[in-house]
């Protein structure tokens, strides 16, 4: 909004050129989310305990975890408007990638929103039926996937690390394959939310990587010499992914640990559809896998513990996601949380790699 209002301008304020750049947009998206979330956080706290929007505990949970319950929960909310209003002021907002991004992203925190009030209402964990969940995600994910492959600039080539020759075309098959990645990077984040900042921090250190990957990806020259795929359009996601850095930094400072404040499915899903999105685009799909590393483990850690349960009746972890088996191992939560951290910044590092080793 501000970029179309005073862009224009630069011919009599030679000073306003200044919102040409998306460097500069990006830097003010991120400090706009994050006094948003500064400003908001403590009002919205406090009417979450005034509505007793609590956070209902799982007694099959570690112990540790039953003096958490009541703690305010739907926070995500405040993740959500940090990211969407810094878009709509400093975006340009004829850019399709900026579009379809948010509309995985309110579109999957509305799924969320929905899960966590009926927990709230009914005082229970469940939320939201699994089939129901899953079909609202795919559906949106798959509004996104029709939208870029009939955007005519759009490729439908997979680009992999460490490969530059490597660029199979998926044609109409690329559609389902950004579903699953879309979907698949949602419940991720999803199921990683499980302690205290565990899940911001690897997304505040994801957001701020793929910023890198959009601002490269949108622009031609850098995208020739690291000779990766140039996705016209797509630095304008740097933009997005600034305010994601701020929103969630900004969050962080009410959810560390102890935590004031839980973000909920609102909050997890909306951040892992939007983190997925943007790697759909910025033809990074494959490197979020080494991005999101944290993500996937602990995605697999459920799927491993559920597979080996039902074909052997036995458990490969005491507890999972694998963050709550290192609880039951004694690992104190702000130790696992913060050695989380430390992964997740190595992990992007690596895949900034990939950018020369190819």
């Amino acid at each position: 909004m501000l970029y179309h209002l005073l862009y224009p301008l630069h011919t009599e304020f030679s000073v306003l050129y200044i919102f040409r750049y998306i460097t500069f947009r990006t830097i003010y998206a991120t400090i706009t989310a994050l006094v948003i979330a500064f400003i908001l956080g403590p009002w919205l706290i406090d009417k979450l305990q005034r509505l007793q929007i609590g956070q209902s505990i799982r007694k099959v949970g570690p112990e540790s975890h039953f003096k958490k319950e009541g703690t305010p929960t739907m926070g995500g909310t405040l993740i959500l408007l940090a990211i969407v209003l810094p878009t709509l002021l400093w975006a340009d907002l004829t850019n399709i990638y900026v579009w379809v991004t948010l509309l995985v992203t309110v579109g999957f925190g509305v799924v969320g929103f929905i899960d966590d009030y009926r927990k709230v209402k009914y005082k229970n964990s469940d939320g939201l039926s699994a089939r129901k969940k899953m079909f609202w995600l795919m559906f949106i994910s798959l509004l996104a996937a029709l939208a870029l492959y009939y955007y005519p600039p759009f490729q439908t080539t997979l680009a992999f690390p460490f490969f530059k020759g490597v660029r199979p075309e998926l044609g109409i098959f690329y559609i389902p394959f950004a579903l699953l990645v879309v979907v698949g990077s949602g419940n991720a984040v999803n199921l990683t939310d499980g302690l205290d900042g565990l899940a911001i921090g690897p997304m505040i250190i994801a957001s701020g990587t793929y910023l890198l990957f959009a601002y490269m990806a949108g622009n031609a020259r850098l995208a020739e010499y690291l000779q990766i795929s140039s996705v016209q359009g797509a630095g304008e996601l740097a933009v997005l992914c600034g305010a994601m850095v701020g929103a969630g930094l900004g969050f962080l400072w009410f959810n560390t640990y102890p935590a004031q404040v839980f973000m909920g499915d609102v909050g997890s899903l909306s951040l892992g559809g939007a983190l997925g999105i943007i790697a759909v685009i910025t033809k990074q799909e494959i490197v979020l896998v080494i991005v999101g590393g944290i993500f996937v483990v602990e995605a697999l850690s459920v799927i491993f513990q559920v597979t080996s349960f039902r074909l052997y009746g036995k458990r490969i972890f005491r507890m999972a996601p694998i963050h709550h088996h290192f609880e039951l191992k004694g690992w104190p939560e702000p130790k696992i949380i913060v050695r989380f951290w430390i992964i997740s910044i190595i992990l992007a590092l690596v895949a900034l790699s990939t950018l020369k080793l190819r």
